[in-house]
């Protein structure tokens, strides 16, 4: 006993002392006693008092003595405060109506940063939810609010955020590489909240915004930012071009093939050979097997070449050069004759502009690629989160940028 009585000294419950302490069924019980000559604070005003309304007796959690759990039995007072009446005694290591302790708290906050918040409540012997509620209040008191201050260039994409088509929406700032705001929905009416909060002053600001092919950003971009230029990233435009001319040439040559089975297997099996690109082939096996593949089909040749020109406009020093590039290459993929290279140029014709402006605004959505694979992280630790906003504000967290 005379230990506990030691260690209360070193001011683990500053102004109280150990009274009693007892062991029940592995819990380590300690019952405080006020000081008679401690501070009185009002926990309403701040103002010093000198008498007691009443005291009633709190059960506390604390953090762990030697691996036992602890049990503080805290006199709590209402002091008699001249300008509030009677009122709660401000104690530094207690908050306001609070059933565990600063400093467990704190303790909470750093290991749910890391960990998920059911090991965090195992650990701790918590509820879930009241892990949950401690880190959603200090996310809430420490994540900054939403500045236009210094933002000129914006990157946007969506991400799942459950199974069966729902998804949210991302935006960052890509030179301080940080999550400025995540929502619900890819529409127009779920992204125009974040230009709301931004402000008319905010959004006159942005210079340049880079995103998808998705028209509903482009749109909201294009009403709220009236000076952004919009600036479409190379991954998802290649990636379409994959998806929908060299697949849809693959799978008509090879049903062209049918006949010859060797000839069509080869075509059948060289989807992800076709959609590499030249410096990711692995090995000189595959280099040489592609060589031959496109040597003896031409239609293949055209729309592999293209694509490889394609990237060539995003590489572009200056709007001038880019403009040329672009020219050459709706040129060369209308003239070719191969009908889903045809369809596939006719279609992007008007988002002309938007790839064109990325030899000025060298930015892309690649960062959130990135971004979007640590979210997948965050969101299989929890093994997924039923609270939405408790989840952006978690991505928020993980994403604080550079100053």
């Amino acid at each position: 006993m005379s230990c506990i009585d030691d260690i209360s000294e070193f001011g683990f419950w500053e102004g109280f002392f150990v009274a009693h302490w007892e062991r029940r069924e592995e819990v380590l019980w300690i019952e405080l006693s006020g000081h008679d000559d401690r501070h009185l604070v009002c926990d309403g005003c701040g103002c010093d008092c000198r008498s007691v309304h009443d005291t009633t007796r709190r059960v506390v959690r604390d953090l762990p003595i030697l691996d036992a759990p602890v049990l503080l039995v805290v006199p709590r007072c209402r002091v008699a405060c001249p300008n509030c009446g009677p009122k709660l005694e401000r104690l530094p290591w207690l908050d306001r109506h609070a059933r565990l302790t600063r400093r467990l708290v704190q303790s909470v906050v750093r290991l749910v940063s890391v960990l998920p918040v059911s090991q965090v409540a195992a650990f701790f012997a918590l509820h879930w939810s009241t892990v949950k509620a401690i880190d959603k209040r200090h996310l809430e008191a420490t994540l900054p609010p939403l500045s236009a201050e210094g933002l000129e260039v914006l990157a946007m994409d969506e991400f799942a955020l459950h199974k069966g088509h729902r998804y949210a929406t991302v935006v960052i700032d890509p030179r301080r590489k940080r999550v400025l705001w995540v929502g619900n929905g890819n529409s127009r009416t779920a992204v125009r909240p974040f230009f709301e909060a931004l402000g008319a002053a905010g959004c006159r600001r942005i210079r340049a915004v880079a995103m998808d092919m998705n028209a509903a950003f482009a749109l909201e971009v294009k009403e709220h930012c009236p000076y952004a230029e919009i600036v479409y990233d190379l991954f998802h435009v290649v990636s379409k071009y994959g998806r929908e001319v060299i697949d849809r040439v693959r799978v008509d040559e090879a049903n062209r093939l049918r006949d010859d089975k060797p000839a069509r297997k080869v075509i059948k099996s060289a989807r992800w050979l076709l959609l590499r690109n030249p410096e990711n082939l692995p090995g000189e096996a595959a280099k040489i097997r592609l060589a031959e593949l496109l040597e003896a089909n031409q239609a293949l040749m055209i729309t592999y070449v293209l694509k490889d020109d394609l990237r060539e406009i995003w590489r572009q020093p200056s709007r001038k050069m880019a403009i040329k590039a672009w020219n050459e290459w709706i040129r060369r993929a209308l003239a070719s004759a191969v009908k889903p290279l045809v369809r596939f140029a006719k279609r992007l014709l008007p988002y002309r502009d938007g790839i064109i402006s990325h030899a000025k605004w060298q930015i892309n959505t690649s960062i959130l690629e990135g971004f979007n694979n640590k979210i997948k992280v965050i969101k299989r630790m929890a093994y997924g989160y039923r609270d939405s906003e408790y989840f952006f504000m978690k991505i928020k967290a993980a994403f604080p940028g550079v100053p």
